[in-house]
């Protein structure tokens, strides 16, 4: 990421750090930070780059404008292969030479790579409970892929968008792609609302049946068998990738960002897209399936479940009492379902994508701060 990238938003920080003992390159990011502290996961990937993790730690600040709560946009990320037996070893030294900036600047927490053990680790590093968030129950953290807070919001999105377009949620066809924490919880509350999933994905694979899949069935194939569900069903297999291109009501990605380039969403054929992942749809994208009249609703308004729990967490760091699962599920139920309708409302009467909707309430909250706090550009 070079200089001439930062805008007058952010980034207000980038931290590199490195370990040549362990061969740990890692960096932080703490974007914008008017309306709170900096928060935002920690990834660990092979691929992870100072450019992605700036990308994603914006994300951050619009999300956390977005949901309405005070904390700004940070991210972070490790270059390393979570499966590697040495992980521990590097994810030390990656929070020891942030130990200035952890949790004075930065909170660590999870993102891909990451689990509820790491982030115990983290908190054990630098022997403080407020280091991190995403801890075990056991350390007294909010069990978030257990209770599957995002992708619970992004059901409660879907229902939200789909009663706002006038269709019912029973019945509706919804193809997922991605089954992890997000996918998971997404299917099993849809499932409840009575839609009907006719394909999944995972990275093994995609399964698909027009005429429903088992979703209690495959809940229980996914917390056996991993990703490797999907080979289980031979008879459901479909090339992976076409769980984008099924025809369904409701299409859900929800595993990894950049898979929806143009040429894919010409070839969509569903009505309503939500975003259960980060940045899976391109720009040009958006715009080509608002031209064909799909309605898109923005990652950072569908899948912010996530960032309410962390609020939950953030807040209970140094609390000897866990937060109250029912609360947190509810305040994700209530904040994602008045957003969704929000932002698609003020995205038809302005006649603008629910994208650049989303985005001007978020700039909107974070520049009224800006000006409060003094951090405007002065008028020359």
């Amino acid at each position: 990421m070079d200089l001439h990238e930062f805008d007058e938003w952010g980034p207000e920080k980038v931290v590199s750090v490195s370990d040549s003992r362990t061969g740990m390159r890692g960096v932080l990011v703490i974007d914008n930070t008017a309306r709170g502290s900096g928060k935002g996961g920690t990834r660990m990937a092979p691929g992870v780059t100072v450019a992605q993790i700036a990308r994603l730690a914006r994300v951050m600040t619009w999300k956390w404008a977005a949901v309405d709560l005070f904390h700004g946009g940070a991210k972070a990320g490790i270059r390393w292969d979570p499966a590697s037996p040495d992980k521990e070893a590097v994810l030390r030294a990656f929070v020891r030479r942030l130990a200035d900036q952890i949790p004075s600047s930065y909170v660590a927490g999870l993102d891909m790579g990451m689990t509820e053990a790491d982030a115990a680790i983290i908190q054990d590093e630098l022997g403080d409970r407020g280091a991190a968030v995403g801890v075990p129950e056991e350390l007294g953290g909010v069990a978030y892929d257990k209770i599957g807070v995002t992708g619970h919001g992004v059901a409660e999105s879907v229902d939200a968008a789909l009663a706002l377009l006038g269709r019912p949620t029973a019945g509706a066809r919804v193809s997922l792609q991605g089954f992890g924490a997000v996918g998971l919880a997404a299917a099993r509350r849809l499932h409840e609302l009575g839609a009907v999933v006719i394909a999944l994905s995972t990275s093994e694979g995609a399964v698909h049946d027009p005429d429903g899949l088992d979703v209690p069935h495959w809940l229980a194939l996914r917390a056996e068998h991993g990703d490797a569900c999907v080979k289980l069903a031979p008879a459901q297999r479909v090339p992976a990738g076409a769980e984008l291109l099924v025809d369904c009501d409701v299409l859900i990605p929800a595993a990894v960002q950049d898979v929806i380039d143009e040429p894919t969403a010409a070839r969509i054929r569903a009505n309503l897209v939500v975003e259960g992942a980060n940045l899976p749809t391109s720009p040009a994208a958006e715009s080509a399936l608002a031209e064909r009249g799909v309605t898109v609703v923005p990652d950072f308004i569908a899948n912010a479940g996530g960032v309410v729990a962390a609020a939950f967490a953030m807040d209970a760091r140094y609390s000897p009492f866990r937060p109250d699962p029912a609360a947190i599920m509810a305040t994700v139920a209530a904040k994602m379902r008045a957003n969704t309708e929000l932002v698609l409302t003020e995205s038809r009467r302005t006649g603008v994508l629910p994208r650049t909707a989303a985005m001007r309430m978020a700039q909107d909250r974070v520049r009224t701060a800006m000006a409060l706090r003094g951090r405007l550009p002065r008028s020359r």
